[in-house]
């Protein structure tokens, strides 16, 4: 159905806490073309990201469900798309996508899928990945269109799923809220750090994928020769205690600020110099594109999302996963080098400004849901009206 001849998009997300399919979505929510496209917005959990919604005055739902392929919640999904008289759904992760995709058959609605990185891992017990491998075939089989944030998404569904196509569409950054010259609340002063202190920061889901063990370990290592240095690390998630009790462990808890998830991104990363993101594994990061729209030299491992945007020496610093000491060495050179890490700042600025907006991200979203609208039957929008 097309609203005043607007497409009606439902986008659908596990979790409404803010994370990088959350602040994809917000985003794209942001910037679609409000001429064409209405969208809604679905959540399986409430959080910060609801209260954005909110705010930008964006109509939303909250269908309560931790589990992927929840049978519980097919039901009252069926009824919100065809309530909501959606024409596309659009769902974002596996476990959104593992909850719409019968719902969205059983409505008559075309389904894309964005793969936010893939729900395998090389790490994971054998059957685990193996079930996995099996459901994101069902997904992407079944989908009208995939989406892949980055080249190497793609490649790897290549690789695992015969016939498999997607198109690539890199995440894209709001350059207007994350902008360096922007004014913001002095964060370094709410947290009691000086204002010549080096701040290398952290922010995401403490959890195994972001590996935050791994950074403290390399403050360790780097605390040896440099003190004048502050590791700020934001968020929440399975890993936090263990985080905080392994900072006391390694004895540096003294020098390592420990903050909650906080919605003030941009005014965070304003307070650092130095972004660290140690994954194990990324499908395209928003948080490393936020800190390298804002002018922040990044240090990164090596893992095929990651490696799509830093270019080692040139805009960042690439460092293997799981290794303290190269990763307390590539943080080491920047601290003291200055000149070397305003040049990468600057180059980070201009990676963003060049290739990751988010205005080209949501035109080319749209160019997708066209595509897909024009391929439905003739009679379509007549029985969506009806």
């Amino acid at each position: 159905m097309e609203s005043n001849g607007k497409i009606r998009v439902l986008q659908a997300i596990r979790q409404g806490l803010i994370g990088g399919g959350e602040s994809h979505v917000l985003s794209l929510v942001a910037a679609l073309d409000k001429e064409r496209f209405d969208p809604v917005v679905l959540s399986f959990t409430d959080g910060p990201m609801i209260d954005r919604l909110r705010e930008m005055g964006v109509t939303y739902h909250v269908i309560p469900s931790m589990r992927a392929f929840d049978p519980s919640t097919w039901k009252a999904v069926k009824r919100l798309i065809e309530e909501e008289r959606i024409d596309i759904v659009h769902s974002h992760g596996s476990r959104a996508a593992s909850n719409l995709l019968l719902p969205a058959r059983w409505s008559k609605r075309p389904m894309i899928y964005t793969i936010h990185g893939w729900s395998f891992h090389d790490d994971q017990p054998v059957l685990q990945k193996t079930m996995r491998i099996w459901s994101e075939r069902v997904l992407t089989s079944a989908s009208a269109a995939n989406i892949a944030v980055s080249a190497s998404n793609r490649d790897t569904g290549v690789r695992h799923f015969p016939g498999f196509k997607a198109d690539v569409v890199n995440n894209g950054i709001d350059r207007k809220r994350f902008d360096p010259q922007g004014h913001f609340p002095d964060v370094r002063k709410e947290l009691g750090i000086a204002a010549d202190k080096t701040v290398v920061g952290f922010i995401a889901r403490m959890t195994i994928q972001k590996d935050p063990q791994t950074l403290l370990r390399a403050f360790a290592e780097l605390l040896r020769t440099q003190r004048d240095v502050v590791l700020l690390m934001v968020g929440e998630g399975e890993l936090k205690e263990e985080a905080v009790a392994l900072a006391k462990q390694l004895g540096i808890e003294n020098e390592v600020v420990f903050q909650p998830f906080r919605t003030d991104v941009p005014a965070l990363l304003h307070a650092m110099d130095i972004y660290c993101l140690p994954s194990l594994w990324e499908g395209l990061p928003i948080g490393l594109l936020e800190a390298m729209a804002m002018g922040k030299a990044v240090v990164a491992t090596a893992t095929d999302g990651t490696k799509e945007i830093v270019r080692h020496g040139e805009n960042g610093c690439i460092v293997p996963e799981k290794d303290p000491v190269a990763l307390a060495a590539a943080i080491a050179a920047l601290h003291l080098s200055p000149d070397e890490m305003a040049r990468l700042q600057h180059a980070a600025r201009a990676t963003v400004d060049r290739q990751f907006s988010q205005e080209s991200m949501t035109r080319q979203i749209e160019d997708i849901y066209s595509r897909i609208i024009s391929k439905q039957p003739s009679n379509y929008h007549e029985r969506h009206n009806a």
